[in-house]
C-alpha cells in the first residue's frame, strides 16, 4: 500500500476504509476483508453505530 509521510514523520496509508452508512455485519464484513488484503488505516466512529462490531 501506498503511503505519505505526514508532518510529524509519521506515516499514513494513501487509502483506508470507511465504515460509515454501513451496517454492523456490513462493517464487520468489509472491515476483515479489507485487513486480508493489507489496508491498516480503518476510519470508524462510535456515531455509526457499528464501531464494535
Amino acid at each position: 500500500m501506498e503511503k505519505i509521510i505526514l508532518n510529524n514523520k509519521l506515516e499514513c496509508p494513501v487509502i483506508g476504509i470507511g465504515t460509515f452508512m454501513l451496517s454492523p455485519a456490513e462493517a464487520e464484513n468489509s472491515v476483515r476483508e479489507a485487513l486480508k488484503m493489507g489496508y491498516s488505516l480503518v476510519d470508524t466512529a462510535n456515531a455509526y453505530v457499528n464501531e464494535r462490531a
